[in-house]
């Protein structure tokens, strides 16, 4: 099981490394966290596996506010995530844009985690399998990439999908795709064991039950159970 953290825009260097001093995670899980861009560094002294939030496609160049996969590299990062809800609403990532980041950050010898998922207004509309479908496709195959189904209506939201419906995006991403796929989207201690034992569930993206190291670590314990 993969047990990935995505802290958003939260936690500077500080914060970070008092994170990493109460946490502490069971043996049996992978535990990956991705802290903003300024608290890598701090990161990437600690033992834990450490990605960051995004990576562009261009090895340098005139964009301002981005950061290359060369740079991620020579901090000592491991991987990205990338084609996040967040940033396919807030700044236009497209299918195109997540295919690009990603062959940039596969090419410079990172891992990625790619996200797919739905809006509501998608979901209500009986959408949710073209749009997953168009989404993937779009995705690299690769032995470094994990794909995280992030239904848009449960980011953020204290909306969670169903085990059953989880099961049934996770299945339809699997045949499409050959990887690993994590579930996000509201995930909590307090639901965690029940979403990670669905057969197509290969771990889970946490967004804000991340930043607390013993809800986090609840969480990588139930993906051990």
């Amino acid at each position: 099981m993969l047990i990935a953290g995505n802290w958003k825009m939260f936690k500077g260097p500080a914060e970070t490394l008092e994170f990493f001093d109460r946490f502490e995670a069971p043996d049996g899980v992978e535990v990956v966290i991705c802290p903003p861009f300024v608290s890598l560094e701090a990161a990437v002294g600690e033992e834990w596996t450490i990605y960051a939030q995004n990576v562009h496609w261009a090895s340098e160049g005139a964009f301002t506010g981005e950061i290359s996969a060369g740079m991620l590299v020579e901090l000592g990062v491991q991987g990205a995530i990338v084609g996040h809800s967040e940033r396919r609403h807030w700044f236009g990532e497209t299918d195109e844009t997540v295919n690009l980041r990603c062959h940039a950050a596969l090419e410079a010898g990172l891992s990625v985690i790619a996200c797919v998922g739905e809006t509501e207004t998608e979901r209500e509309a009986g959408a949710t399998d073209a749009v997953l479908r168009l989404q993937v496709a779009a995705i690299p195959q690769h032995e470094n990439l994990v794909i995280a189904y992030e239904p848009v209506w449960a980011i953020g939201t204290g909306k969670t999908a169903t085990p059953e419906i989880a099961e049934e995006a996770h299945a339809l991403i699997k045949s499409l795709h050959p990887t690993r796929v994590l579930y996000g989207g509201s995930v909590k201690p307090d639901n965690a064991a029940e979403l990670l034992a669905q057969r197509n569930v290969d771990g889970a993206l946490v967004g804000g039950a991340s930043l607390d190291p013993e809800s986090f670590a609840a969480i990588c314990r139930a993906a051990v159970a």
